[in-house]
This record gives structure tokens, sequence and C-alpha cells, in this order.
């Protein structure tokens, strides 16, 4: 069964490319709209397997997109979210991210340099996982670098995280930063027992290490 997808981009020309993209890849687009209200209504209306998402749509251009998502998300816990943005927002991508629930995904649109990449994030994070961009991660770790228990996490085990953040394997890890996947792998339970992350049948350890840190960003200036 194909999964279904809810688009919301101002710019008819993306908008259209973005519907074409989904389709092309065997997405349902379930709504393409352009604006907050109209975002708002397709989400909960459509209640789709994951929304794109542009930050500022009509009517004022200034946050539209993001509070959709989050009244969306305040309704149906979860609900799969990746937002397009032209700029690293701090304070947008804390507050989608504050909840905990994981499956969400923040993407610079001019460091999206191919489908593949596109397609990728879209389904990591329909599938309840996140896809963020590296610019956007390195500035939220920045601003949490001297929050326990991030500030006892070591240099490697913080590039560590930015890549799990990304979205990355072990094994992905392990060509990035040219160490073995045993290596990745300790670094990686370093990093699960000094974020105080019990093993859990339930629980994504990778999704929850990153939003320890996102969630520690949210309360700093």
């Amino acid at each position: 069964m194909s999964q279904r997808v809810v688009i919301a981009e101002d710019l008819y020309l993306l908008r259209d490319g973005l519907v074409h993209l989904l389709q092309a890849h065997g997405f349902e687009v379930a709504a393409a709209v352009e604006s907050g209200p109209e975002l708002l209504r397709a989400l909960m209306d459509e209640r789709p397997d994951v929304a794109v998402v542009d930050v500022r749509l009509p009517p004022t251009f200034t946050d539209e997109g993001l509070q959709a998502a989050l009244a969306a998300r305040r309704a149906v816990p979860g609900l799969p979210v990746l937002v397009l943005s032209q700029h690293v927002e701090q304070l947008y991508a804390r507050e989608l991210l504050a909840d905990g629930s994981g499956a969400i995904g923040y993407l610079l649109k001019d460091r999206v340099f191919n489908a593949e990449q596109f397609i990728d994030a879209v389904r990591r994070v329909a599938a309840g996982g996140t896809a963020m961009d590296p610019e956007v991660i390195a500035k939220l770790l920045a601003s949490t670098a001297r929050h326990e228990p991030l500030g006892a996490l070591t240099p490697r085990e913080r590039e560590v995280l930015e890549l799990m953040a990304e979205g990355r394997s072990n094994a992905a890890i392990s060509q990035r930063l040219f160490l073995s996947e045993s290596a990745v792998g300790k670094h990686t339970a370093s990093i699960f027992g000094k974020l105080d992350l019990a093993p859990s049948d339930d629980d994504n350890r990778r999704v929850l290490a990153v939003l320890t840190y996102l969630n520690a960003a949210r309360s700093q200036p």
C-alpha cells in the first residue's frame, strides 16, 4: 500500500514539483495546499502517513506552516512531519521536537541535492525516525554544548550523535568517520549511557538520543 502525504508549499512550481516527485516514487498525494489554514484542515481531515511542510505560508508568511503542524501533532500525537525551510530556524526546530514523540525532519531547501536524498528523508520520517539537515543539527548542538548531560559527551560522541540525528545507520557512520562498526557501536552505547537511556523493547533509543539534546536546546536562549 502506498503511503499518503500532505504537501504544504505556497510556490506553485515547487508545490507541483513535489507532487510529481512523490507520486513518481510511489506516494499518494492526499492534498497539496498553499496556506496555513488549508494545511491544518488537510492534516486533520486526511490524517496522512507524512506531511511535507514549508514553515512560512500565507497569509502572513511567518510561521503558519509550523503552527499548523504543531496543532495537528497535538491532536494526533506523533503525526510525521518533514519541514522544508530556507534557513536554520532554531526555535522552529525546538518547538517541533518538544513533544519527544519523534517522526520529524528538518531539511534546508537549498541543501536537498537530489531526489533520492529527499525521498529517503520522507520515508524515514514516515517510519517514525528523524531526518535532520547537518547544518540544522550543528547549530542546535552548538546551542546545547554546555547543557548536561550533553556536556558529558566527548567530541567524537557528539559527531556520532550528529550523524545519528541525520538518520544514519552505524555502517554509514563508520564510513563517514573512518571508524569500524564496532567502534561506532561502542560510542553509541556510551551516548545512551550518558543520556540515561536504558534498553527498552518499546523505545527507539537512537531517536530518543536525538530528542534529548534537541529538547535541551528548547530551554536555551
